[in-house]
Order: structure tokens, then C-alpha cells, then sequence
């Protein structure tokens, strides 16, 4: 046993002053952290300073630039720090983790994911809880975070991800059409007293639908005190308060004078090229109601821009209702795997906070299209943004002030399919009343709830 020993001895020995010899040969030479051209490089000879780990961060291509920009200043701070990205779609890389599992090697440590997703993830076990409310110091500017987007991500007191930008349905207005048809864009604008193809929307997808159910107060599925599920919609037609009733007889007459016109826009394959064709400036359409996103698409159709005016959603009314979306929006959350790898996670964290960094919230805008929460509108407002970009922003800002939260619970999911197959029925079914439409969307809701 000592002779094993004093063997054992000698050899550690012996690796340690080739190790020694090693370490000084390589001193100074540059360490890349992949072969790709994604990668942010390391210094092997500041390596003892900050934090030593390694990341991959999920990035979409159009997000690259900056966030390797951000990478870098994290590196500048941790010298021995290594990130990589992961190209690919948002969507697509949750499509991959749905479909595996948190160990696969396609699945980033970092990504970001919209707050719906939240509560599938965190039952599959996906994501590692946060140091949130530091990070939010950190970060600085919220002024509450757990009643903001923050809480969205707080699951049984676990905060699973951090705010990454808020977002909310808007108006989109052709000014050429508008006054075409004697629209005052400066003014409330009743929808129930436009013509059919003056406002176009896709009812029938729940995105968008919710935009007139939360204006008179509908739930299409809630909990209550108990956390038993509920829905509005198995009401009887006449349960409903008078409200409610009104919202439906407004629907049940646009889906049938879009009927009776043939038009395009109860077709869910044509419904795109239909909207955007009317809403070129010489068309019917007057009015969108879309996302943010969409400010570049529609601008090109409004003359590249000359006759695009962008409205805040409460702009436009259902029966003096006020049109109300959801506070909504998009987390960074760090996969579960390297939750005990203290050294990953301060790293993941700091690339977070890093993206998210305030000083750079116009750049990201630019990069992303992302409006974070944190940020004053004055600092958009302010900066070299283009004209419609602050209009957008401002827009969405004022909008998300007035909407309500948005329902995370995983069973809501079961909501759009349900919703969409109801209201496109009624083209197929023709209801003649709209007590016998809504009929249809009461049985799709009853199939819905049966299955709870």
C-alpha cells in the first residue's frame, strides 16, 4: 500500500510539472470557443478574474449583431467567459425542446420564450428559477416588478424568467383610405358604425378576438377562488349581460355582411392576402388591427409610409366599449440542466442582464423590435428612431397601460383551437340569427370544458 503510494505521489508529481510547462508554453495564446464564426473568444491568461464558464445562447439571425455586441461586453467584464449562440427561430428552437427534452445539445442554456409558455415549460421541468429580483436591481427601472411583466414569470414563488419586452395589439391606420371614406383617424372610432371592410380583423383568431371579448368583460376561460376552471362562453345567450349580448350581434353582423360580400376574410388560408391587398393605399380598408411587428409590412402598403398613421388600440370602440388586449409579452429564461453549475448560471444571468442592459434599449429596438418595460418612452422618443418606430412604440406603450393581464394557465391553450373552429363554422353552418351563432361557439366551449 505505501509503495502504491509513494507511486501514486510521484506520478502526480511528474503531471503537475508538465502541466506547469504546458500552462506557460500557451500563456498567451488566443482560445477560440467554437470553430464558427457565432463564437465570442476567450483569454486564457485573464481567466482568473470574473466569471469562468461557458454558454450557448439561443439567438434569432436578425438578433445576432447585437447580441454579440452584448456578449461582448460580458466578456470585457469576465475575461474568461465563453458564449456561444445557437441560431434559430424562437419558436423553432421550442419546437425542438417540446418535442426532446433540456439535455439535448440543440437546446440553448439561454433563450427566450413568450409569457404564455411559461407554465408548459415550467411543468415539463424545462427552466431554472432566477435570481430575479437582483437581477431587476441590477438591471434598475421597475417600478414594481411582481405586478409587471416580472410576475408573469413568478410560478409558486419561483421566478422562472426575466422580462424580456413587453407587447400589445395596436391600430393601424391608411390615411388616404380613411379620408376615402370619411374616417376621422383623429377620433374615436365606433366599429360597430364602420362599414364591413373599413376595419379588417381576424376574429376568428383568438389573438385577435380577445381584443373585443376583454372589452366587455368575457372570459373564455378563468379560475376561480378555488382555481376551478370556468367559461363564459356555456352560458346561455341570454345569461349573458347586455354587453356581452351586443358584442356578438356585432360579430354575427360583420361575419355576415363578409358573407354575403364574399370576401376573403372568414377564410383562414386567404385571410392575409386579402387584408394586406384592401389595406394598400387605394383599397377598402381603412383600419388593422395588428401587432408592432407589423409596422414595417403595413408602412410599405400605406405609400412606404406616407400614409400610415399608427393608433393606440382603446382609439377604437365596440358599442362605446373600448377595444382592450392583453399585457402581454417575451421572458429569457435559462435552461434547467445547468441549474447547479453556480458558475453557468451567474454567467446566463449576466448575458441576460446584459441584453436587457438599458443603455442600450434603442439598439435592441433596432436589432429586435423589442420595447422593454423598464424604459421610459422618452428614451425612444428621444433617440434617432424613425418617426413611425416611436409611433409604434408610443402606441403600444399607451395600449399596454390600459390591458389586462394575460391568462398564463397551460389549459388556456386549448382556447384558440376552440375559438377559431367556432367562429369559422359559421360559415359553413350560416346561422341565421345570432343567437344560433353564437350556438356554435356555446357547443365548441361545452366540447372544451368536458374535456377539463
Amino acid at each position: 500500500m505505501r509503495k502504491m503510494t509513494k507511486c501514486l505521489s510521484l506520478l502526480l508529481t511528474f503531471v503537475v510539472i508538465i502541466g506547469l510547462f504546458t500552462g506557460c508554453g500557451n500563456k498567451d495564446k488566443k482560445e477560440e470557443t467554437t470553430s464558427g464564426e457565432n463564437a465570442v473568444s476567450k483569454e486564457e491568461g485573464d481567466s482568473n478574474s470574473g466569471i469562468n464558464a461557458s454558454i450557448v445562447v439561443q439567438v434569432e439571425k436578425d438578433w445576432l449583431f447585437y447580441y454579440r455586441e452584448a456578449a461582448e461586453r460580458v466578456k470585457a467584464k469576465n475575461p474568461g467567459a465563453s458564449i456561444e449562440f445557437n441560431v434559430t427561430g424562437s419558436f423553432d428552437h421550442l419546437d425542438v425542446l417540446d418535442s426532446t427534452d433540456v439535455t439535448n445539445k440543440d437546446i440553448a442554456d439561454v433563450f427566450a420564450f413568450p409569457a404564455d409558455r411559461v407554465y408548459g415549460l415550467s411543468q415539463n421541468e424545462v427552466l431554472a428559477e432566477l435570481d430575479a429580483k437582483t437581477m431587476a436591481a441590477n438591471v434598475g427601472g421597475f417600478d414594481d416588478y411582481d405586478n409587471g411583466l416580472g410576475g408573469n414569470f413568478n410560478v409558486d414563488g419561483h421566478y422562472l424568467a426575466f422580462p424580456l419586452n413587453i407587447e400589445t395589439l395596436i391600430n393601424f391606420g391608411n390615411k388616404a383610405n380613411a379620408e376615402a371614406k370619411g374616417i376621422d383617424l383623429s377620433k374615436p372610432i365606433e366599429f360597430s358604425e364602420l362599414e364591413y371592410r373599413d376595419m379588417l380583423v381576424k376574429v376568428f383568431d383568438a389573438w385577435f378576438g380577445v381584443a373585443f371579448t376583454n372589452s366587455v368583460g368575457i372570459e373564455l376561460l378563468g379560475k376561480d377562488d378555488s382555481g376551478n376552471l370556468y367559461s363564459d362562453m356555456t352560458k346561455e345567450f341570454t345569461e349573458l349581460t347586455e354587453d356581452q349580448q351586443n358584442l356578438f350581434k356585432v360579430l354575427f353582423n360583420y361575419w355576415k355582411e363578409h358573407n354575403e360580400a364574399g370576401t376573403d376574410l372568414w377564410d383562414k388560408e386567404a385571410v392575409g392576402g386579402y387584408m394586406d391587398a384592401e389595406f394598400t393605399t387605394g383599397g377598402n380598408n381603412s383600419i388593422r388591427l395588428e401587432g408592432p411587428w407589423a409596422t414595417a409590412g403595413l408602412s410599405e402598403k400605406a405609400s412606404n409610409g406616407e400614409e400610415l398613421q399608427i393608433l393606440p388600440i382603446n382609439q377604437v370602440t365596440i358599442n362605446g366599449k373600448p377595444l382592450a388586449h392583453w399585457k402581454s409579452g417575451w421572458g429569457l429564461g435559462i435552461n434547467a440542466r445547468i441549474e447547479e453549475d453556480k458558475d453557468k448560471m451567474a454567467l446566463a444571468q449576466a448575458m441576460i442582464e446584459e441584453i436587457v442592459n438599458r443603455d442600450y434599449a434603442v439598439e435592441l429596438f433596432k436589432a429586435t423590435g423589442k420595447i422593454l418595460e423598464n424604459v421610459d418612452e422618452s428614451v425612444y422618443e428621444e433617440s434617432d428612431l424613425e418617426d413611425m418606430d416611436k409611433k409604434s412604440i408610443k402606441a403600444v406603450i399607451e395600449s399596454y397601460k390600459t390591458a389586462p393581464a394575460r391568462p398564463l394557465f397551460t389549459e388556456w391553450g386549448s382556447v384558440w383551437s376552440t375559438w377559431e373552429n367556432a367562429i369559422l363554422s359559421w360559415s359553413a353552418v350560416k346561422p341565421a340569427t345570432v343567437e344560433d351563432a353564437y350556438a356554435e361557439v356555446k357547443a365548441a366551449f361545452d366540447a372544451m370544458m368536458t374535456n377539463f
